[in-house]
């Protein structure tokens, strides 16, 4: 039988979520529950989702714009198997003790501590950990990238360390009127910045170190990273360390590729929902291998990487699918990822 899955929060993340789990075939869409009622919301209402109150604020909002709610929070999760909260950072961290008292699975995103759930994770890496949990932290955009492609080296026995910087999308671009900066850059004062950790969260052996800038652009983010090989190694190599990860794509400048706003029309003109990238877009030509030290660089969608790995974390938890390979090729399947 198909697992019932709830989502609260259908927002940036959310929206993508309930979309993906419609197209997997081992799994269902129980409802949507938040508090808006604006034009979000009537997005998930014209897709024919299920739509729950998070509070009674929220029904008396949404009734007033025709939008008949099939119940509150306690009615959506009364009849799913699972939640995937989707929620801004910490509001998901208060739900917290309605889902251990209610004993339902749940997922929470990145913007959550790892304390709060004890596991965090990332479907190459540890699916294995997460079988039969009763909860997971799917990890940030920026760390969901870090811990493929360290994995991915790590894989072939070629990191030793790595350290990274970090250049930030400044906010999401639907709201950019609401927080962006202009003209400015704001590096974050603390040194690792937090995505280091997080990548050792899921993966403790990892000796990486980040530092990170907010910049002014909403579309992605753009990494640079330096790594100390355990060996001398040549370019091809690498490469073929990367490509085992079905979650990292190779591109190259002369294709035109050379900014992240080509990329992100790239993946329009593939015919995305939104322009989604869900891989890690990594440009071959600019990678480098002198001795035994590797540079390199690579854009990542915050709107849309962690999609495939949510999808996966819904599979773990669950036991529906207990090997991270099949998991992997349904998601990837399902989604386009080729």
């Amino acid at each position: 039988m198909k697992k019932k899955i709830a989502l609260i929060g259908y927002g940036v993340i959310g929206k993508r979520v309930a979309d993906a789990i419609t197209l997997q075939e081992d799994m269902e869409l129980a409802g949507v529950c938040d508090v808006i009622s604006d034009w979000r919301i009537q997005a998930a209402v014209s897709k024919g989702y299920p739509i729950y109150a998070a509070t009674p604020e929220a029904k008396s909002n949404m009734e007033q714009v025709a939008i008949s709610p099939a119940g509150n929070m306690t009615d959506l999760l009364d009849v799913a198997d699972l939640v995937v909260d989707c929620t801004p950072k910490k509001i998901a961290a208060q739900n917290v003790q309605t889902y251990k008292e209610r004993e339902i699975k749940f997922i929470l995103q990145g913007g959550e501590k790892h304390e709060t759930t004890g596991h965090s994770f990332s479907a190459e890496n540890n699916y294995a950990s997460a079988l039969n949990r009763d909860s997971t932290r799917v990890v940030s955009c920026n760390t969901t990238s870090i811990v493929r492609t360290l994995s991915a080296l790590k894989r072939a026995g070629l990191l030793e360390s790595a350290r990274g910087t970090l250049l930030r999308r400044a906010t999401d671009p639907w709201e950019s009127h609401l927080g962006g900066i202009m003209n400015t850059l704001v590096p974050e004062k603390d040194i690792p910045s937090h995505q280091g950790p997080d990548a050792q969260s899921v993966d403790p052996e990892l000796d990486v170190v980040t530092m990170a800038v907010k910049v002014p652009q909403t579309l992605s983010h753009l990494h640079y990273w330096n790594v100390r090989l355990t060996r001398q190694a040549d370019k091809k190599e690498v490469i073929e360390a990367f490509q085992t990860s079905t979650r990292i794509t190779l591109m190259s400048y002369n294709e035109g590729l050379v900014s992240n706003n080509t990329i992100k029309e790239r993946y329009l003109d593939m015919g995305r929902p939104w322009g989604d990238m869900y891989e890690v877009a990594l440009w071959q030509d600019m990678l480098k291998v002198e001795g035994n030290e590797l540079y390199y660089a690579y854009v990542v969608d915050n709107q849309a990487i962690v999609i495939p790995e949510t999808i996966d974390a819904i599979r773990a938890l669950t036991g529906i699918e207990e090997s991270a390979e099949r998991s992997i090729k349904k998601t990837n399947e399902s989604l386009g990822i080729i």
